[in-house]
């Protein structure tokens, strides 16, 4: 660390049921080659459960004919919804088909979902190739034991330096 000090974190299992819980967000220029992509992956994807951002939600439901959680969309709060449910455990995969040539107003917002899905280790997709090779993979439709790294050292080390 910055200060000298040393944060020692073990990692900790999460499962991961054989239903995932699968979050699909995507940015305006994407969500076309997003609804090919889950078209082309129905049937996987109708064993799922899935949640959505706003938009992207009701055109997943209509185009799949498949239930659909929808949060917000994404500048009013839909991405930040998404990476809480993620830092809560509630979500097992995100596919997140992202505009990265266009400026997006809520730019912060989406860096800091993928940063916690980083943070909690859970699978990301951010293209086409990368969708197919996730949702083909033979670990997804059996119970998986993720690592996750065990964060009470670091809510120490927070709270020893908070208090003193």
């Amino acid at each position: 660390m910055a200060d000298g000090t040393e944060v020692s974190m073990k990692d900790k299992i999460m499962a991961m049921e054989e239903q995932k819980t699968i979050a699909i967000v995507a940015h305006d220029n994407k969500k076309q080659d997003l609804l090919a992509w889950a078209k082309f992956n129905r049937e996987a994807l109708a064993g799922h459960q899935l949640i959505a951002t706003g938009t992207t939600g009701k055109l997943l439901e209509s185009e799949l004919d498949l239930p659909v959680l929808r949060l917000q969309s994404g500048p009013l709060g839909g991405d930040q919804q998404i990476g809480a449910k993620i830092s809560e455990g509630e979500i097992d995969v995100l596919i997140f088909f992202w505009d990265p040539l266009e400026p997006h107003p809520h730019d912060p917002d989406v860096k800091a979902l993928l940063r916690i899905a980083v943070v909690w280790n859970i699978p990301i997709a951010c293209n086409r190739a990368s969708a197919d090779f996730l949702i083909s993979s033979s670990l997804m439709p059996l119970e998986y034991q993720r690592l996750v790294p065990d964060y009470e050292g670091y809510r120490e080390r927070l709270l020893r330096r908070d208090v003193a």
